[in-house]
């Protein structure tokens, strides 16, 4: 059962991290552009600037170089370690208490709240790192 869960997130995290050469896209609710994200991991607000990076090991910096958080197999933790949300392998996104925050939609990047409103898109970026950005808000400073 083990292995299985591993394949299925391994296969979670491949489809959504089907990324090209260059930085895609995140969208607000009226398709216009709020930002990118390179494959590196670097964040970048509509305006080019850099609002911080997702590193290769999980953790999440602001612009700065301060540590907003940590990702460790589609669970999410803020600065202190505390496990603030986690993403099922169907696209949902839970906060720490397994209450819905709301859906990515791993074929077309729709992100959706729990009340099913759309929020934006992420089409081609991690799923991790689209939850990290739409609903536990490490960029929005």
């Amino acid at each position: 059962m083990k292995t299985m869960k591993i394949f299925i997130l391994t296969m979670v995290m491949a489809m959504s991290a089907a990324i090209g050469a260059q930085a895609q896209v995140l969208r607000d609710a009226n398709y216009e552009a709020m930002g990118r994200i390179s494959p590196n991991g670097m964040v970048r607000g509509h305006d080019s600037v850099s609002k911080g990076c997702f590193e290769p090991d999980g953790t999440v910096k602001d612009k700065a170089g301060n540590v907003l958080g940590r990702i460790d197999r589609l669970e999410i933790f803020d600065n202190q370690g505390t496990r603030i949300g986690y993403i099922n392998t169907n696209g949902t996104v839970r906060n720490g208490n397994s209450e819905v925050l709301g859906t990515i939609n791993l074929g077309d990047g729709k992100v959706t709240d729990a009340s099913h409103n759309v929020l934006g898109y992420a089409r081609g970026i991690r799923v991790d790192w689209i939850a990290c950005y739409f609903f536990f808000d490490f960029f929005k400073k």
